[in-house]
């Protein structure tokens, strides 16, 4: 497969994505996206990743991340403040569900890695909407504990003067660890209207990270 690999970042104009809601209403959601068989994960914050081979496989499969050199399916991240990323490989593509748990626990190196098995290095990935340091209050002690891993550029302050995680400051070294060029697409969960928060304002909805390639 050769393809080039299509993604989409999805706001509240696409409509709650959250798995659970009335099936009809998710699939024709989904559909009005791309309309391609969809695997999605029961995501555990973890470093578990799929491989998918053939359509819709690993539905449900608890897992932060899947990777397929397959055309005509579409692969599926759910967040509110984590961060969705593709890893774009020449052939292939693998989505990773990343918070601080999933950074801490290697899931961006695990989607690597399952790309690899299946012949082809990532070159570059994107982040999209995640939370941002300047609404993201954390525990100062499990912040540096992350900081020992990540770099100091992890360590930030919230607009209220408390300390804060860089999330995507932890998703770039882990991108240059693995020699992938990263590029951040921006937005605050916390503070777009058009996005979902479970911190910020305890939403339930949620927005994804969608990406395929066309047969």
């Amino acid at each position: 497969m050769s393809g080039k690999v299509q993604f989409c970042f999805t706001n509240t104009d696409h409509g709650d994505l959250a798995v659970g809601q009335p099936a009809h209403e998710l699939e024709l959601r989904r559909s009005q996206i791309v309309d391609y068989p969809w695997t999605w994960l029961n995501q555990v914050h973890g470093a578990e990743v799929v491989t998918v081979s053939s359509p819709a496989q690993h539905c449900g499969a608890p897992a932060d991340g899947a990777v397929t050199a397959l055309g005509g399916v579409a692969l599926c991240i759910q967040t509110a403040d984590c961060a969705g990323v593709l890893l774009e490989a020449d052939g292939a593509f693998g989505v990773a569900h990343c918070g601080w748990r999933g950074l801490e626990a290697g899931v961006l190196g695990a989607t690597a890695t399952a790309l690899e098995n299946l012949g082809c290095s990532p070159v570059r990935a994107y982040v999209g909407p995640t939370i941002r340091p300047r609404c993201y209050e954390f525990d100062s002690q499990t912040l540096a504990t992350l900081a020992r891993r990540w770099g100091p550029e992890v360590i930030s302050e919230t607009a209220w003067a408390t300390p804060a995680l860089n999330l995507v400051a932890g998703i770039e070294k882990a991108c240059e660890e693995l020699g992938i060029e990263l590029i951040d697409l921006g937005t605050c969960t916390a503070c777009s209207p058009k996005h979902w928060s479970y911190r910020a304002r305890a939403d339930t909805g949620r927005q994804a990270l969608v990406a395929w390639i066309d047969p």
